[in-house]
């Protein structure tokens, strides 16, 4: 989070005690970083005057904390805005298991070997055992996995169909960082290296819709379609996004990326629609922005799996959906695929939670200005069913 906010006020000039606001997202919180953006504004260089908090709504949390920015700047609270996102899933918190984390608790007040003693009693030797973080929704105890198989039944997505979209993404990641279009990328420098990485190294671009066709699947082993090739993989990262409002933007003399004209949160069933946040989210803010699909050039769409992203893309264009669950009398569209995620997604950039919404937008707005493209959307769906969208428009 600390690299991420400081190359962004490196690359943008701005003078960090210029910042009035910064909002963190982050998903799986470390208990010693509860509030992650405030370490982040103290070890980013920002002064300690400046505010900070972090939210958390699963794989949307930094299109969250876009959204807060916005607002804050819109009700004249802020003129200037970091929002951000940053996961280390690579070392996510392990934790006791509660009949240890109560004897620990307990043992602040022991004072003798007698004490101790008595706290060991009916201990057994399977409460030692970690406690691994839950990937399971807490309402239905489904994984998104389980629910994603669930939901690519229904709708008839072939695993064939899958498969060739995670290829596609792995394809497009490769070509486009070879291209050297991904220039939002900060160079990372770790201890543990002796240089740093200056590009995401998830995706492999000789991967082929029939070598992903060899891997079993992950969820339902006998008869299931989604694995781990067209699932977006957990790994570690950060973004951040400068927002400010028109005015300070002209008085600093920057030139904005985008201007945000919209956006949509939205709650659907956790149980039939845990992936389909974007189906709501998107009709909604192209609405607000009072713009169509059809009309916007650029779409990132957040891949959680393969199965999700055309399931979206399915019912978008199916005139029941649209007319039973969006009250519309006319299908929202189909997304074009040479608009969708042209930079590679998280099937193939992998998916950080915290910061795969900021990324999203930062595609989107760069993507905007090398395609000439006057309008682009970014959304994503979230554990709980939550779902959001941000349209974006260049000045």
């Amino acid at each position: 989070g600390r690299m991420a906010v400081a190359g962004l006020l490196h690359r943008t000039r701005v003078d960090p005690a210029a910042i009035d606001l910064l909002v963190m997202g982050t998903v799986v919180a470390d208990p010693a970083t509860t509030n992650l953006g405030r370490e982040v504004v103290v070890g980013a260089g920002i002064p300690v005057s400046c505010p900070a908090y972090t939210v958390t709504v699963a794989c949307v949390s930094s299109l969250q904390a876009a959204i807060d920015g916005v607002r804050a700047i819109q009700t004249g609270a802020a003129d200037i805005v970091v929002a951000a996102g940053a996961a280390t899933l690579s070392a996510a918190p392990i934790r006791f298991r509660k009949a240890v984390r109560k004897r620990l608790i307990a043992s602040q007040k022991a004072k003798g070997a007698g004490d101790w003693l008595r706290l060991l009693g009916g201990l057994r030797p399977a409460d030692l055992l970690p406690e691994a973080p839950a990937i399971a929704e807490f309402t239905t105890g489904e994984t998104m996995g389980q629910n994603c198989e669930r939901l690519a039944r229904r709708l008839a997505i072939t695993r064939a169909e899958q498969d060739e979209f995670a290829a596609l993404s792995h394809q497009r990641a490769a070509k486009a960082t070879e291209a050297g279009l991904l220039t939002q990328i900060e160079p990372a420098f770790l201890p543990s290296r002796k240089k740093p990485i200056v590009a995401d190294n998830g995706f492999r671009g000789d991967t082929t819709a029939e070598k992903i066709a060899r891997l079993s699947p992950a969820f339902d082993r006998r008869f299931g379609s989604v694995t781990a090739a067209n699932s977006s993989f957990l790994t570690d990262g950060a973004a951040a996004v400068l927002l400010m409002s028109e005015r300070k933007a002209r008085a600093l003399g920057l030139e904005p990326l985008a201007v945000v004209r919209s956006s949509s949160v939205v709650g659907m069933d956790p149980r039939e629609e845990l992936l389909l946040g974007p189906a709501l989210a998107m009709p909604r803010a192209l609405d607000a922005a009072g713009t169509t699909l059809e009309d916007v050039e650029v779409v990132e769409l957040h891949e959680a799996f393969a199965a999700q992203v055309l399931a979206v893309r399915k019912l978008l264009a199916d005139p029941a959906f649209c007319r039973e669950r969006l009250g519309r009398d006319r299908p929202v569209g189909l997304i074009d695929l040479e608009r969708l995620n042209l930079w590679g997604g998280s099937l193939s950039l992998g998916h950080p939670f915290g910061a795969t919404g900021a990324r999203l937008i930062l595609n989107a707005v760069h993507r905007m200005r090398h395609e000439k493209a006057r309008r682009g959307i970014a959304a994503a769906c979230a554990a709980g069913a939550i779902g959001i969208a941000i349209v974006l428009e260049r000045p």
